[in-house]
């Protein structure tokens, strides 16, 4: 076989407008385009018909390799080998595993599962965490491959900083995708279950909550003395009175309230829970004491020609930001160890059971938690209301006490939750 190109003649070669060949031999040839592209091309003939290959560019692959690689396909072709179709079949083969690898089947996952189900902010954060913690190690191997010791060192890497909580919600959601490769015949078995016990324990820790009731006076009264915007001062005094949620309170409506009848209705979309239960499900209703009912009036002139109760300094439609509830404790002089924006939430639920011996069903109701009566009925957000109504007067009453140093350990009125209730 002669050979006749030299690197000399390649790169000498210049385009012309059309398209040139520069034959070698043995079938192997150079294609120049018209722009200036350089490709390796072989001719070859199998059971009587000729056929081309290419063997990539120049110099990327050089005039020494594109002949090895021209031999090799020789050999192949002697052995009865069709070159062309073992490439597709490999293309095809390596296009099938990276189908059925981990991350275009977790993103298919989030899609069709996951993301329809819940909230916007939770499909945002489960995605994001599987972007940086889990697709860099596990993204592009095929399932097959993936065993649970391979995913227990993909989530040590977040037990490393720290995140121990996150390296257990992590290890959930692989779960549930590899739930999703076996139910659609891409998965043999979720290997997840042999991690039981594996990773580092985590201890739930709740929001830092004030509750003893001298301290909880001393935080009311300091929340009074607040200086900073009047805004944020009728946010901060609201939030122990309708203890709701903080995001709930923070993007809180005037058309949701009626004062007259002193109840905040916040609609079922608001609320934390599933896209099927914000769609579906019942608006929460919020009884408001007549210390509620003093702080709105006071803000109404200076919010109430907006959309929202509690808007943003900026100016720019959006609510008050998250951080500063949180930002103004720290301002009053409360560290995040020991009072959040959230506990308020605990507090009421601790001093309304244990300090004023109210039912639990009726607190949590209030609360807007999913709790079940005896016969296993789970409570909806409007049932209690008069019993919810005298409850949250008196809790209103009672934090006046304990601003003034007045209030009683346990009154001994209790209401309790029975059929009936409405």
């Amino acid at each position: 076989m002669l050979n006749i190109l030299t690197d000399a003649l390649i790169r000498s070669t210049l385009p012309n407008g059309k398209t040139q060949r520069l034959f070698d031999g043995g079938g192997l040839y150079l294609e120049v385009s018209p722009r200036g592209g350089k490709w390796w091309r072989v001719k070859y003939q199998l059971q009587g018909k000729e056929k081309r290959l290419s063997l990539g560019t120049y110099p990327v692959v050089t005039l020494k390799t594109a002949r090895e690689r021209m031999l090799a396909l020789k050999r192949q072709v002697a052995d009865g080998v069709d070159p062309s179709a073992e490439r597709k079949a490999l293309k095809a083969s390596r296009d099938g595993a990276l189908t059925n690898s981990f991350e275009p089947i977790a993103r298919e996952w989030h899609a069709e599962q996951h993301k329809p189900t819940v909230s916007e902010g939770q499909a945002k954060r489960i995605m994001a965490r599987l972007e940086s913690d889990v697709f860099p190690w596990l993204g592009k191997l095929p399932l097959a491959e993936i065993t649970a010791p391979t995913i227990l060192k993909t989530l040590r890497r977040v037990e490393e900083r720290g995140a121990i909580e996150t390296a257990h919600r992590e290890l959930q959601t692989v779960s549930q995708i590899f739930r999703y490769a076996v139910a659609t015949g891409r998965a043999e078995r979720d290997p997840t279950p042999d991690l039981r016990g594996a990773l580092k324990p985590f201890v739930t820790t709740h929001m830092a909550s004030i509750t003893e009731p001298e301290k909880v006076g001393e935080l009311l009264r300091a929340i009074d003395g607040y200086t900073g915007s009047f805004v944020v001062k009728c946010a901060l005094q609201l939030a122990p009175l309708t203890f709701v949620r903080p995001g709930e309170l923070r993007a809180a409506r005037w058309s949701e309230f009626d004062l007259d009848a002193g109840m905040w209705r916040i609609p079922a979309e608001r609320m934390k829970g599933t896209k099927v239960a914000k769609a579906k499900g019942q608006d929460h209703l919020v009884p408001l004491s007549s210390q509620a009912v003093a702080i709105l009036k006071a803000l109404q002139p200076l919010t109430g020609h907006r959309p929202s109760v509690f808007p943003s300094t900026r100016g720019d439609g959006r609510v008050m930001s998250d951080m500063t509830m949180g930002a103004a404790l720290r301002r009053l002089g409360f560290a995040s160890d020991e009072m959040t924006a959230h506990g308020f939430r605990a507090m009421a639920r601790t001093m309304l059971v244990e300090r004023l011996n109210y039912d639990e069903a009726i607190v949590e109701a209030q609360l807007a938690h999913r709790v079940r009566d005896a016969l296993g009925r789970a409570y909806n957000r409007t049932q209690f209301v008069d019993q919810r109504r005298a409850m949250m007067q008196a809790w209103g009453s009672y934090l006046d006490e304990l601003k003034t140093g007045r209030a009683t350990e346990a009154p001994p009125l209790k209401i309790v939750a029975g059929a009936g209730c409405n």
